[in-house]
C-alpha cells in the first residue's frame, strides 16, 4: 500500500514541476485528495507558518521594489560590478548572494542578472562562469537569510529543541559562503574563453547580433524619492528579526496572565513564537515603507515580486500538505525502514534532502517536509543545521525560473541547457557548491554547536 501512496506522491510532484508556477501546489492538492478518498489517510495540518512567512517577507520586498529601493540597490550593485569588470566571475556571485541574503527571496536576483551578463560580455569574459555561479549563490543565500521562508521553516522545526535563529545563522552563513567560494574557484577557468568559443564566433558573423551585443542595458533614469528610506526600513526589519531570533528572551511573554491559552502565535510557555514575529515585523516594514517612502499600497500589489509571493505560497501549500500527510500516516514504517540506515550513515539524510529538493523546487517545502523526520530518526538539531544547504538541489533539473532567466540574459549562448538536458551550465557548479557547503556546515556545527 505504501508503494502505491508513494507513487501518487511522486507522480503529482513530477507533473506539478513540469507545469511550473502554481503547478506544484495544485497537483499537490489533487494528490492530497487521492490520499484522503482512495487511501483513507487523515490529512496533516497545512504548512500555515511557511505560507504566511512567504507572503509577509515577499510583500515587504515588493514594497521595497515599489518604493524604488530595489532599483537603488541594483544601481549600487551595478557600480560595484562595473568598477571591477575583470573580477565579474567573483563579484557577480558574491553581490547576488548579498542581495538574496538581505531580501530573503531569490527573485531579487532577476534585477542583477542583466548587469552581470553585460559586464562579462563587454570584457569578453565567458558569461557562463559568472551567471551559473550567481544563480547558485542566490539559491545558497536562501538557506542563510534570516528572513527566508526556508530558515523560518527550519527554526519552526527545531524550535522545540531550544535551537534559535542565531545557531542556524552562525552555521548557515559561513558554510554557504565557503561553498560559494568553492564554486567560484571551480568555474574560474571553466570552458573556452569567449573569443575562442565556436558558437559565439559563429553568432558574431551576424551584424544584427553584434549590434545587439554591444547595446547597453537600460538604467533607471533617476532615483525614486523614497528609495533610500525604503532600504533603511527594510534593513531595520531584518536587524529586528535577527535580534529577536538570537535572543528569544526579548520576545513578549504572556504565560503569567489570567486566562492565558497557547495558540498559533504563542507557544505553551507563553512566549510569542519566532515565525509569527517574523510575519509581524516584515508586514509592519511593508506598512512603514508605504507610509514614509513615497509609495502606495496599490503599487506594492502591482510589483513583480508580489506576484511571485502568490505562486510560491500556493506551491508550498499543496505540495507540503500532501507530503506531510503521506509522512504522518506512514511515520512508523518510514522510521523503521530508515532508522538503522540513517543511524549508521547519517550523511544519507543529506542526500535525501537534496533529492527531495530536486523535485519540490523549494528549500522551505523540503525543510518542512523532511526535517521533522530527521529529528525523529535521532539526528541532532546541530547536525540538521549542518546539512541544511543540501536543500538546494533544485538546480539539478533545469526548470527553476532563476536558471531560465540567466540563460535568457546570456546573449552569447554560453549559459545553456545541454543536449542531454542534465548536462547544463549549472549542474557541476551547483554540485560542487552544495557539497562544499554541506561539508563546511558539518565541520562548523561540530566546532560551534
Amino acid at each position: 500500500m505504501i508503494i502505491a501512496q508513494l507513487a501518487v506522491l511522486l507522480i503529482c510532484i513530477f507533473i506539478g514541476a513540469r507545469m511550473s508556477g502554481i503547478g506544484l501546489g495544485v497537483m499537490g492538492m489533487i494528490g492530497l485528495l487521492v490520499l484522503l478518498f482512495v487511501f483513507d489517510m487523515q490529512p496533516s495540518d497545512p504548512p500555515l507558518e511557511v505560507m504566511l512567512i512567504i507572503l509577509s517577507v515577499v510583500t515587504a520586498a515588493a514594497a521595497l521594489q515599489a518604493a524604488g529601493g530595489m532599483d537603488y540597490l541594483v544601481d549600487v550593485a551595478g557600480r560595484i560590478l562595473r568598477k571591477h569588470p575583470r573580477q565579474i566571475t567573483l563579484l557577480g556571485p558574491l553581490v547576488t548572494y548579498a542581495f538574496v541574503l538581505f531580501a530573503g527571496t531569490a527573485h531579487i536576483s532577476y534585477s542583477i542578472m542583466p548587469i552581470i551578463a553585460e559586464v562579462a560580455i563587454k570584457n569578453r569574459i565567458r558569461p557562463e562562469r559568472a551567471m551559473s555561479m550567481s544563480v547558485t549563490a542566490a539559491h545558497m543565500a536562501i538557506t542563510a537569510s534570516p528572513v527566508s521562508a526556508a530558515a523560518a521553516a527550519l527554526l519552526s522545526v527545531l524550535g522545540g529543541t531550544g535551537t534559535g535563529l542565531a545557531e542556524i545563522l552562525m552555521i548557515a552563513i559561513p558554510a554557504t559562503l565557503i561553498g560559494v567560494f568553492a564554486g567560484i574557484l571551480f568555474v574560474w577557468n571553466r570552458g573556452k574563453e569567449l573569443n575562442e568559443d565556436p558558437e559565439f564566433l559563429e553568432r558574431m558573423k551576424d551584424p544584427a547580433f553584434v549590434k545587439n551585443l554591444e547595446g547597453k542595458v537600460e538604467q533607471a533614469a533617476s532615483l525614486a524619492p523614497g528609495a533610500i528610506k525604503s532600504v533603511v526600513i527594510f534593513a531595520f526589519a531584518i536587524a529586528a528579526v535577527v535580534l529577536l531570533g538570537s535572543f528569544p528572551d526579548l520576545l513578549p511573554q504572556f504565560s503569567g496572565r489570567e486566562g492565558f491559552t497557547p495558540g498559533f502565535a504563542v507557544n505553551a510557555s507563553g512566549r510569542v513564537q519566532m515565525p509569527s514575529m517574523i510575519m509581524m515585523i516584515m508586514l509592519s516594514a511593508a506598512g512603514l515603507i508605504v507610509l514614509f517612502a513615497n509609495t502606495t499600497a496599490a503599487k506594492v500589489t502591482k510589483a513583480s515580486l508580489f506576484a511571485s509571493a502568490g505562486q510560491a505560497t500556493i506551491a508550498v501549500f499543496g505540495v507540503v500538505w500532501m507530503s506531510s500527510t503521506f509522512m504522518d500516516n506512514n511515520f512508523e514504517a518510514i522510521k523503521n525502514t530508515l532508522g538503522e540506515v540513517v543511524a549508521s550513515y547519517p550523511w544519507l539524510f543529506a542526500v535525501a534532502l537534496f533529492v527531495l529538493s530536486m523535485l519540490l523546487y523549494s528549500q522551505a517545502s523540503t525543510t518542512k517536509a523532511l526535517m521533522p523526520l530527521g529529528l525523529s530518526l535521532g539526528l541532532s538539531p546541530a547536525y540538521l543545521i549542518g546539512i541544511f544547504p543540501a536543500c538546494n538541489g533544485h538546480f539539478f533539473i533545469p526548470g527553476y525560473p532563476t536558471l531560465l532567466t540567466a540563460i535568457q540574459f546570456d546573449r552569447t549562448g554560453t549559459t545553456r541547457i545541454g543536449k542531454y538536458v542534465l548536462n547544463h551550465s549549472f549542474m557541476l557548479p551547483g554540485i560542487v557548491t552544495t557539497v562544499a557547503s554541506v561539508v563546511a556546515g558539518l565541520i562548523l556545527q561540530s566546532i560551534l554547536l
